[in-house]
């Protein structure tokens, strides 16, 4: 039977799919004769999404549906579906005002009736696209995959169609073992309706070096592409890297991607961008889990920054979520060369203690000489800081000691070019913070990590007491003052409520505080 595989991007927030694309093109490669195409939701009107899967369905007449499906889990202090899933649910728990906690309540519900529709509408255009598949291909299977399936494969394996594959992970040796009619189930993947091995997201990924992606020919097999291209603000993804070799105690990338760290080599990169840019991309962001995840990498990154500036793209600039720690001086003055106009810093806390309890590290001290030497080398642009409160032994003293260490971020670049993004983790499966809340009961064995229930959502955004209500306090005052700069005014709220601390506190931690760290090492 001839393959013909169609791959569908179910709906969400317009963000260049990366992933689909890769896989597409790495199965071209591998099978040049086999008929692909790419349909993206993402692009359609959402009362028109039905009827455009049939559409594409009966047309390009699929042996094998591959669906990518992005998110699921919905706890971020920003704006999305029924509003700011943050802000309704502080509302609800900890607002005094009787008429705040019911406009929580609604907000909630609102939230709460968005997340489930979209859950049941992704549901039913794959069972929609499968049955609609079928009439014209008896024995047409789907495979879904993506970010929402790898967290949450274990809960979508009973909501998926009998004989879905469910994929984790990297989907591209899977894909090609369906081509030539292997044996699949060695890969990171099980079929709905059968049981999936314990701790499959924990299984290695297999290393696969990736060559630049073919856009001529991404181009052909997708009618949308001109979409993402029209906005010149628009940045498109270029991934350099698979894997993360950390174990922060909240972060389940380093289980999807692996731990070890997969280099793609910078030619390849260079070439993948040079197609785009000859499309009149200008905007580009590095996809990579960490963009230099350690040390040893920072080779690498000089690399791929010289072979870019080496390429003559003068007028580009590119973002990227960094490990701050692992600049150098040499590695700084590139990324201004090269056009690095925003970057992330994930350092969760200003507090060199707490760092070190969740299992992060960094070392804050180095970050800031990093951050000097970058602004040294002449970088004004603006820097995005990653604070979440209250995730582990978080106490008065540790929180003035975030407010120092950010004071002085704000000396260094500016308090204008600082944006403090104040976040509050959702417990994911998988992670060491989910195994310390099983451990101390703070979630039942059974729990279901998808609910939005009232119950279930205030464990899984993680505000534990005796804190908790402080900062519930705090953010709805901030969102009260200053909602359009939430997280400036929620640093500026707590230093006047707590102070703040000498800069050489915030960056030295006792070994002896250890004894007190929430995951053991």
């Amino acid at each position: 039977m001839e393959n013909r595989i169609l791959y569908v991007r179910l709906p969400c927030n317009p963000i260049f799919p990366i992933g689909v694309v890769y896989l597409a093109d790495h199965i071209h490669k591998q099978f040049p004769d086999v008929e692909q195409r790419i349909f993206d939701l993402g692009t359609v009107p959402p009362l028109d999404f039905a009827s455009a899967l049939d559409t594409c369905v009966d047309e390009f007449q699929p042996t094998l549906l591959v669906f990518s499906w992005r998110d699921i889990q919905i706890y971020a202090p920003v704006g999305g579906r029924g509003g700011n899933p943050l802000q309704n649910a502080f509302e609800f728990y900890y607002a005094r005002n009787p008429l705040i906690k019911l406009r929580g309540a609604i907000g909630g519900l609102r939230l709460a009736a968005s997340y489930y529709t979209e859950l049941w509408r992704n549901l039913g255009l794959i069972k929609r696209g499968l049955s609609r598949a079928r009439k014209h291909q008896p024995a047409a299977r789907a495979v879904v995959g993506g970010g929402a399936v790898s967290v949450f494969y274990e809960q979508l394996g009973v909501k998926l169609p009998t004989g879905t594959i469910i994929s984790v992970g990297e989907g591209e040796l899977l894909i090609e073992k369906l081509i030539r009619g292997q044996e699949f189930r060695d890969e990171r993947c099980y079929v709905a309706g059968e049981k999936s091995r314990d701790r499959l997201i924990h299984e290695q990924p297999t290393p696969i070096e990736k060559s630049a992606c073919n856009y001529d020919y991404i181009e052909s097999i997708w009618s949308e592409f001109q979409y993402y291209l029209q906005d010149q603000d628009f940045y498109v993804g270029v991934q350099t890297k698979r894997g993360c070799p950390h174990n922060c105690c909240y972060c389940v990338y380093t289980v999807v991607e692996g731990k070890q760290v997969r280099i793609n080599p910078a030619d390849e990169v260079v070439a993948e961008m040079q197609q785009l840019y000859d499309r009149g991309i200008r905007n580009f962001w590095f996809t990579d889990a960490q963009f230099i995840p350690a040390r040893r990498f920072i080779d690498d990154a000089i690399e791929l920054l010289q072979k870019i500036l080496n390429a003559g793209m003068q007028d580009i600039h590119w973002a990227a979520y960094i490990r701050a720690d692992n600049l150098t001086p040499q590695l700084c003055d590139l990324m201004v060369k090269t056009g690095m106009n925003y970057f992330e810093i994930g350092i969760t806390s200003g507090s060199q203690e707490l760092v070190r309890k969740m299992r992060m590290g960094y070392n804050l001290r180095t970050v800031l000489e990093n951050c000097r030497d970058l602004k040294a080398a002449g970088f004004n642009d603006l820097v995005s800081v990653n604070y979440s409160f209250n995730v582990i032994d978080e106490r008065p003293e540790t929180i003035r000691q975030t407010i120092a260490y950010h004071r002085e971020l704000e000396r260094i670049f500016g308090a204008d070019k600082v944006e403090p993004a104040i976040f509050f983790i959702g417990l994911q499966p998988h992670t060491h913070l989910e195994e310390y809340a099983l451990k101390n009961q703070i979630l039942k064995p059974d729990y279901d990590p998808m609910s939005l229930m009232p119950w279930t959502a205030k464990k899984l955004l993680w505000n534990p007491e005796p804190l908790g209500s402080f900062f519930g306090e705090v953010c709805l005052e901030a969102w009260q003052k200053n909602p359009n700069d939430f997280g400036r005014e929620v640093m500026n709220i707590l230093e006047a409520r707590l102070g703040c601390a000498d800069l050489e506190e915030a960056l030295s931690a006792p070994i002896e505080s250890d004894k007190k760290q929430l995951v053991p090492a």
